[in-house]
C-alpha cells in the first residue's frame, strides 16, 4: 500500500526539490551552449533519445520491466507530449531568440500555472490565499533577481517569450496529469522511462523531416558535453527525482522547483565562476524564501492565534 501524499513537505522532500533545481537550472546553461551548433528539434531529439536509452539500459540492468496495464502507453504518450516534446521544443526555440536568464524567469511562472491547474482539476490540491500569495511572491523574487529590463517585449522576442509561457503551462498540466500513475501503481522510474521513450518517438519524425540532421556538421566536444549534461543530469536523473517528488508531495509542491532554478543558477555562478551577488539578488532570494514559507504554511501557522483560546 502506497504512503499518502504529504502536501506539507518535510526535510526529505525539500532536499529533493533543491537538488532538482540544480539539475534543471543547469539545463538553461547546457541549452545555450548546444544551440550554437545544433538546431532546436535536433537538440531535443538528442536530449530525449540519449535519456531514453540510458533509462532502458538501467531498467534492463536492474531486471525491471514496464507494467502491462491497459491504457498505460497512451497515457505515457500524452504525458510525454506535455512534459517533454512540446515544452522542450518551445524552450529550445525560445533560447535561439532570448537569453537563458530571461527563459529562466519565464520558467518560474510554472508554479502559478500549477496552483491554478491543480485547483481546477483536482479535489485535494485546492488553492489557498497563502499558497497563491506565496507563488506570486516567488515570481516577484525571480523578477527582482533577473532585473527590471528582462521582460522587454521589443526587438521581436514576443513570440519567444510566449513560447516559454506556453511551455510552463504544459509543465503544469503534466504535473497534475502525472498523478494518475501513482494511483495505478506505476513507480517513478517506470513513468520516467516510459515518457522518455514516448517523447523520443514523438519528436523523431518531426526533427528528421524539418531539420534533416544528417546534413549538419559534426558538433564539437563542447556541444557534445552540453548534450550529455542535458540528457544525463537535466533529464534522466532529474525526471526520476521529479516523479518521486510528485509521488511524495503532490504536483503543486513539485512545481515549486522552478522558483528555485534562478536562485541555484546565480549561486553556482557565484561559487564556481566567482561572479558577484548584487543587492537585487539578495532581495530576490528573500522574496522567494518568503514565498516558499507561505506555500509551506508552517511558519504562518505559528503566528495564528489558537482557536481553542
Amino acid at each position: 500500500m502506497m504512503q499518502p501524499i504529504r502536501y506539507r513537505m518535510e526535510a526529505g522532500e525539500w532536499s529533493i526539490l533543491i537538488l532538482l533545481s540544480v539539475m534543471w537550472g543547469g539545463s538553461f546553461f547546457f541549452l545555450e551552449i548546444a544551440l550554437d551548433e545544433l538546431p532546436p528539434l535536433t537538440l531535443v531529439l538528442c536530449r530525449l533519445g540519449l535519456s531514453a536509452l540510458l533509462m532502458v539500459l538501467f531498467m534492463a540492468f536492474t531486471r525491471r520491466a514496464m507494467p502491462r496495464r491497459p491504457g498505460l502507453w497512451p497515457a505515457l504518450f500524452l504525458l510525454a507530449a506535455l512534459n517533454n516534446a512540446i515544452p522542450f521544443t518551445l524552450f529550445a526555440y525560445a533560447q535561439t531568440q532570448i537569453a537563458s536568464g530571461l527563459a529562466s524567469i519565464l520558467n518560474a511562472t510554472t508554479p502559478l500555472w500549477g496552483v491554478i491547474v491543480a485547483h481546477l482539476l483536482t479535489s485535494d490540491e485546492k488553492a489557498t490565499p497563502a499558497k497563491l500569495g506565496g507563488v506570486l511572491a516567488g515570481i516577484a523574487g525571480v523578477a527582482v533577481m533577473i532585473g527590471g529590463d528582462a521582460l522587454d517585449w521589443r526587438g521581436g522576442t514576443m513570440l519567444a517569450q510566449l513560447a516559454c509561457l506556453g511551455a510552463t503551462l504544459c509543465y503544469a498540466l503534466a504535473g497534475v496529469y502525472g498523478r494518475r500513475f501513482r494511483a495505478w501503481g506505476v513507480r517513478p522510474l517506470e513513468v520516467a522511462t516510459g515518457q522518455l521513450i514516448a517523447a523520443t518517438l514523438l519528436i523523431l519524425p518531426l526533427a528528421l523531416f524539418v531539420e534533416t540532421p544528417w546534413h549538419l556538421p559534426v558538433p564539437g566536444m563542447r556541444t557534445l558535453f552540453a548534450v550529455a549534461g542535458l540528457a544525463i543530469l537535466s533529464t534522466t536523473v532529474a525526471y526520476f527525482l521529479y516523479f518521486s517528488l510528485i509521488e511524495r508531495a503532490g504536483a503543486t509542491n513539485a512545481l515549486l522547483v522552478t522558483l528555485l532554478i534562478p536562485v541555484t543558477a546565480i549561486l553556482l555562478g557565484t561559487l564556481v565562476l566567482g561572479e558577484i551577488l548584487r543587492p537585487r539578488h539578495w532581495a530576490g532570494m528573500a522574496l522567494i524564501a518568503a514565498g516558499l514559507a507561505a506555500i509551506d504554511g508552517r511558519l504562518i501557522d505559528r503566528f495564528r492565534p489558537d482557536p481553542k483560546l
